[in-house]
């Protein structure tokens, strides 16, 4: 058994706010580089040159890569030994999200009730999607979601006659229908199988993989890389001006489902597609 005291929780969540605001990870870098190598239209090239300056500015000034600092998603994968003292962990989370956007002059864009909209001026409460796994480690993953992308993002309950051909569909359908408004080039999380809510959380899981990583599922590959060509032959490109940079990646999460069912969730996220990891 092992003891950590919420106020470490806190305190990396707070620091994890802020680094996630302002610096990509590695491989959405190198991502972002190689599409302004490869992109063939002189306005996408352009937009991308731009944009990799908005990056350059953000690190070096410690400005936020974007002004919308998003909605803070946790996801925490908790071993099964862990004892958390001193606190409730939860509390100790948000905690965490409100120093950090309040130390962090980040902007705050939650309100306390969906329709009073009322701002509860520290972008608390957090999402926080827990996970209990073996072991006595902490994995803290913090993920930022603006709602120009969030507001793209789409379900789709198919059927089972639907099959390959229908997720491809439903992939296309949301991708299309974001257009310039999910500020590309995109990020595509899918989640497939599960039910209505399982299919949605394994597309926003699938944003913080490293857009250089596979799935290891052979299919799943295969589907992820056409995927991504065709989405990037719809000529949308960089800030849906034109172009072969649509997407950057698209990472495709499976879960075993019902006989009857078919779900698909698409989660939709921009070119500043943030997160920060770190193992307590």
């Amino acid at each position: 058994m092992r003891t950590i005291d919420v106020a470490d929780i806190t305190k990396n969540i707070k620091e994890m706010c802020i680094e996630a605001n302002h610096f990509l990870t590695e491989d959405m870098v190198r991502a972002m580089r190689c599409a302004a190598e490869e992109e063939k239209a002189p306005l996408g090239r352009q937009i991308l040159g731009q944009l990799q300056e908005n990056l350059k500015i953000a690190g070096e000034d410690m400005i936020p890569i974007c002004q919308d600092t998003g909605m803070a998603v946790i996801f925490m994968e908790v071993g099964q030994d862990v004892h958390f003292q001193n606190g409730v962990l939860e509390e100790a989370i948000h905690e965490g999200v409100r120093q950090g956007y309040i130390d962090g002059y980040l902007r705050k864009s939650v309100v306390k009730d969906p329709l009073l909209r009322e701002n509860t001026k520290d972008n608390t409460p957090a999402i926080i999607h827990y996970e209990i796994v073996p072991g006595e480690q902490v994995k803290i993953t913090v993920a930022p979601k603006g709602f120009g992308s969030e507001n793209m993002s789409r379900v789709f309950m198919l059927k089972p006659a639907d099959g390959i051909e229908g997720v491809k569909n439903a992939i296309m359908t949301a991708v299309r229908d974001a257009g310039p408004n999910a500020c590309p080039p995109m990020v595509v999380g899918v989640g497939i199988g599960g039910t209505f809510e399982k299919c949605a959380l394994m597309a926003k899981k699938a944003l913080t993989r490293p857009v250089d990583e596979r799935s290891e599922i052979p299919y799943v590959k295969d589907l992820e890389e056409e995927m991504l060509e065709r989405i990037n032959q719809t000529g949308i490109g960089p800030g849906g001006l034109g172009g072969v940079t649509t997407a950057l990646a698209v990472n495709i999460n499976t879960y075993p489902t019902h006989i009857a069912g078919l779900p698909v969730g698409v989660n939709i996220c921009c070119h500043v597609n943030r997160h920060s990891v770190r193992i307590l």
